[in-house]
């Protein structure tokens, strides 16, 4: 069996193998000296033990290391408990891990980095998740005389080091990039505190060079066009595209932009290609912005204004300002009155309210940017991951 992209070189088909002829249980105690590694769904091992958000759960730990297993560099790890839902992972570098874990030494037939993609890939996770058992699935264990039955195909070692190297490169590629974009999100946020006076202070900390003064304060009601939002009867709704694009909350923005999810024939409220849009239901305050005319559901808001109160708006809902502000014992809200009385800070000189905006959206674009890069990195990694492995029966 081959796959359908092959490294160059390379021919003849994959041999089908079982994990119980490629790897060994090992059983070595640890020691203090090793440092603790642990075994997640998300990034397989990992230095460090899970913390409660990576567990979600609670947990209670001893001191007591005693029981910890010593592991290196090239051995598999899983969770018994989670290895059905992907906690499974090969050693980077020698440690210890929790007894909860089981690990396993690799035979000379395989190139251990290659076995972290493989048993990483759905197909490899499916059979885990059906030779798992107990009552109910968060009880499901994935034990050894299971873990031993799971199948692979594989090449000779030297490709197996090949497609290795190239999804390792393109892994180190995808997390600088978004190393990037979680920099450049520190800087908005950054750059929102220090470009807008503080509470009670009516002048920035940073400033662009030629404007002085104080700001004012004023009332977004006073300074733009706020439009509430009213919902067609929903007889009216479509999922296919039809007159007007409807647009009834947060689910409806998309990195900061409508996206079109459902039409409508009924024309209520509208907003104009360029308006913002600002969330009044939870999350209240959400902002984006639209490319489209589109219809405003009960929702949002359409807000017609510059760049500079788009950013301030943004600002406002970082700072948690409409969470104060909203009503609602189930369903939290924020409504005209809100919206319009929302006080803002404002430069007096129209210039420097279109510097500050042009600089912030400057930021939102180069977010968006590797962002998107991103989500296109893990496509095509998806895509080699389902390509560069033969297809199992």
């Amino acid at each position: 069996m081959e796959p359908n992209i092959r490294v160059k070189g390379f021919d003849g088909d994959w041999e089908e193998r079982s994990l119980g002829e490629i790897y060994t249980e090992r059983n070595e105690r640890g020691n203090d000296s090793l440092q603790i590694l642990s075994v997640s769904i998300h990034d397989g091992v990992s230095d460090g033990e899970l913390d409660e958000e990576g567990l979600g759960k609670v947990v209670r730990r001893s001191e007591d290391k005693s029981t910890y297993k010593h592991v290196y560099e090239g051995d598999l790890v899983f969770n018994m408990m989670r290895a059905w839902q992907g906690a499974i992972g090969v050693v980077k570098t020698e440690g210890m891990i929790s007894p909860a874990y089981i690990s396993a030494i690799p035979n000379a037939s395989i190139y251990p980095p290659f076995m972290d993609y493989v048993l990483r890939r759905k197909e490899s996770i499916d059979q885990i998740n059906n030779l798992s058992y107990g009552v109910t699935d968060f009880r499901k264990r994935l034990y050894w005389d299971s873990f031993v039955k799971v199948k692979c195909y594989l090449p000779s070692v030297e490709e197996q080091k090949r497609i290795a190297d190239t999804l390792e490169n393109l892994d180190r590629y995808i997390l600088l990039n978004q190393r990037q974009c979680d920099d450049l999100r520190e800087l908005k946020k950054y750059m929102l505190q220090k470009m807008f006076p503080k509470d009670g202070e009516k002048v920035p900390e940073i400033r662009f060079s030629g404007f002085e003064g104080e700001w004012e304060q004023r009332k977004l009601g006073e300074i733009c066009l706020v439009t509430m939002g009213q919902s067609p009867d929903g007889s009216t709704y479509s999922e296919t595209p039809s007159d007007y694009i409807l647009v009834q909350g947060n689910a409806d923005l998309k990195d900061g932009w409508v996206s079109p999810r459902i039409w409508t024939t009924q024309k209520t409220k509208t907003a104009e290609a360029g308006d913002m849009i600002m969330s009044v239901r939870a999350p209240a305050g959400a902002m984006g912005k639209t490319s489209y005319n589109v219809v405003l559901g009960r929702g949002v808001a359409g807000i017609k204004g510059n760049e500079f109160i788009y950013q301030s708006l943004i600002k406002m809902d970082v700072d948690g300002y409409w969470k104060k502000l909203a009503a609602g014992s189930t369903f939290e809200s924020i409504n005209s009155d809100v919206v319009n009385g929302a006080e803002l800070l404002v430069p007096q000189d129209k210039a420097e309210q279109n510097r500050i905006g042009e600089y912030l959206a400057s930021l939102d674009s180069l977010i968006t940017h590797h962002q998107r890069r991103h989500d296109t990195l893990l496509e095509f990694k998806a895509y080699l991951l389902q390509n560069m492995f033969p297809k199992e029966d």
